[in-house]
């Protein structure tokens, strides 16, 4: 039998197609057998000319059949669909044989005969599939499993009895990676019933279940539900030794990005637990729709999520300004591809290669396409990196933003939106200093007369999902068994998605009137060993520490790096108002006027043509309130050509 299965699989399509072909022919002549049988109540013997008409019948019958694909279906992944086909192909078959068998008048047929044919012929040709189904699939499957000797088959129960969960059901089947046991759902009404051979149980026999049946992962599939649905059972689930996953979001089946049946580790957004506000149309629109858009670090974790969204709100054209090839590259490709998903009206998406710190191609930038709106997004943001190279951290984040600024006050660009931080306020690493005198920068040319741009500044805190994101490196780290790195227990930081802080940026900037310093609610700060610990449960893993020794992934501290605060601010002062988006507050920050704030820059281009590292962080002190630096100069190259000397 095996041997027979391996076979046959390794037969081609139309060697296969000609067996099928000759068993339906079989078939067809002996279902006609057995309906004349049944018709007369006794085994059935051919007389004079009937045998032509049995012999017509695979003639009439399998060309019906070919037409109707049923020789094109791949048997080992049979469904509804094809049951369907073969109804539909049988009863057209039964027709035409009617009408031929009654106007030929080959031999005496009685007038229940082919309908009988049509009951015995459904269930020959429909039951035939389903067991070559069961035998190519099920039976294969388990030989390749054994034959591998992979060992690697999870035991699982799917979260959700809906339409979902019955999709991912039957997908799974159809896999070798993942076994379905049983589904569990909140509503009470499915509790005890079946569906696809699946009991469905409440929650209180999750225990239960996992004990009964080995189950070593839970799949949620509740797409529709609200994130504060999902961190609810997500808390639920996370005392269990079982690895929590999900499926994806239907936008992203939808858009192609992700396969049904793909399985993916639970979107961290869901454990902070907040529905994102239905957006403004109004705020989003008004910068961006018929405008000409240009975003810098397009191709970053903030400006690429920026292009996805301006994308969608029709702009008449968007330039997308970064230095790095192949993430220009990228998000280029990427848009293309979304436009003709999306199906939206056809415009200009521009890839354009520079360094904002260039004002001359910036300016020509700005004037060729005549942009009306920048989001600047281009900055060195990954703290000890910047700590450790603080020179091309001010040569980027503050006179890259004064080019750009300036650039569109030559080019009369209508809007200009930097992204900024939470690291900004009170800083004690260079990082939230540079972008802090950013702001400054903004803020100081939004008083000056003589243009009509409009400056305005968004700061937040940490996204989910960025480049350097401390998610990513925790998973990483589970992946590998750990340990996982925590720098202090006592850290805390403020989390939002990026679709949303993106979403609120461009919200915020069609807020401004020039000078402005929007902050959004970042929600409640979050425990970053908690957090640690919460995705080593949703892996299944438990926590190695004194009190369970047992544990599979160890946390180890690794105390504070170069510049890193224990906790992050949104705001300077105390003095921030309201606006119409519950999400985004004002704040008033302390302005430097452009006199004094040009003086500093001076000094600070000076302070970096001569790679004055001291020069440079005493610059900043001055400029930037509260910043007190947390750590000593730490420079590469300038602490090993002091060496040097």
């Amino acid at each position: 039998m095996n041997k027979l299965v391996f076979w046959f699989l390794s037969l081609t399509r139309r060697t296969k197609a000609a067996i099928l072909i000759a068993v339906d022919s079989v078939l067809v002549m002996s279902a006609l057998w057995v309906a004349f049988s049944l018709r007369l109540g006794e085994l059935y013997i051919l007389k004079g000319d009937i045998w032509i008409l049995f012999c017509l019948s695979p003639i009439l019958a399998v060309p019906i059949f070919i037409r109707f694909g049923l020789y094109r279906a791949i048997i080992r992944y049979i469904g509804g669909r094809a049951i369907w086909a073969i109804f539909q192909a049988i009863s057209l078959y039964i027709v035409i044989f009617t009408v031929v068998a009654f106007q030929t008048k080959l031999g005496m047929v009685p007038r229940t005969v082919p309908a009988l044919n049509w009951l015995v012929l459904l269930f020959f040709i429909g039951g035939s599939r389903f067991i070559a189904r069961w035998w190519l699939a099920d039976v294969y499957s388990g030989l390749v499993s054994n034959t591998a000797n992979l060992g690697c088959t999870k035991n699982v129960i799917i979260y959700g009895a809906g339409h979902a969960g019955v999709q991912l059901a039957s997908a799974l089947e159809c896999g070798k990676e993942f076994e379905s046991f049983a589904f569990i759902d909140d509503d009470k009404l499915l509790h005890k019933q079946k569906v696809n051979g699946l009991r469905i149980y409440s929650m209180t026999a999750l225990a239960y279940l996992i004990e009964k049946y080995q189950i070593t992962d839970v799949l949620l599939a509740i797409p529709s539900a609200s994130r504060a649905r999902r961190s609810e059972i997500i808390r639920l689930l996370e005392p269990y030794p079982v690895h929590v996953r999900t499926i994806p979001g239907m936008s992203d089946i939808a858009q192609g990005k992700i396969k049904f049946d793909e399985v993916q580790e639970v979107d961290i957004a869901d454990l902070l637990g907040r529905d994102a506000v239905i957006p403004d149309q109004s705020l989003l629109s008004a910068n961006i729709t018929n405008k000409v858009v240009m975003v810098t670090g397009a191709g970053g974790s903030i400006g690429s999520e920026l292009c996805r969204q301006i994308i969608a709100l029709q702009p008449a054209k968007v330039i997308l300004f970064e230095r790095n090839e192949f993430a220009l590259y990228s998000i280029d490709k990427e848009l293309r591809q979304a436009i003709i998903v999306m199906a939206v009206c056809e415009f200009e998406i521009i890839p354009i290669l520079g360094s904002v710190i260039d004002e001359l191609r910036l300016k020509k930038v700005c004037r060729a396409f005549n942009v009306q709106t920048i989001y600047h997004a281009a900055a060195y943001k990954h703290v000890p990196m910047v700590e450790h190279n603080p020179g091309e951290a001010v040569k980027n984040n503050v006179l890259g933003t004064l080019c750009l600024a300036q650039a569109a006050i030559s080019c009369h660009v209508e809007t200009f939106v930097l992204i900024s931080t939470d690291k900004a306020v009170r800083p004690t690493n260079t990082m939230g200093a540079t972008k802090r005198f950013a702001e400054l920068v903004l803020q100081g040319l939004s008083l000056e007369e003589g243009h009509n741009t409009r400056f305005t500044m968004v700061r937040f805190g940490n996204v989910l999902g960025s480049s350097g994101s401390v998610i990513l490196l925790f998973r990483e780290q589970i992946a590998r068994g750990g340990p996982v790195t925590v720098t202090d227990p006592r850290i805390i930081r403020y989390f939002m998605t990026i679709p949303e802080a993106a979403q609120l940026v461009i919200q915020a900037g069609a807020m401004g009137q020039g000078g402005d310093v929007f902050v959004l609610d970042m929600g409640e700060p979050i425990k970053i060993v908690d957090l640690a610990k919460r995705m080593i449960h949703l892996s299944g893993l438990e926590v190695k520490d004194e009190l369970h020794p047992e544990g599979e992934v160890e946390i180890v501290f690794t105390g504070l790096r170069p510049g890193e605060k224990l906790y992050e601010e949104l705001l300077i002062g105390d003095n921030v108002s309201g606006t119409t988006h519950c999400r985004i507050m004002r704040a008033e920050e302390d302005i430097i006027p452009w006199s004094k704030l040009n003086e500093q820059l001076d000094r600070l281009k000076q302070a970096i043509e001569h790679d004055d590292c001291l020069a440079m962080r005493a610059i900043l002190t001055e400029s930037v309130s509260g910043f007190v630096p947390q750590c000593e100069v730490s420079d590469w190259l300038w602490l090993a050509e002091r060496d040097l000397k």
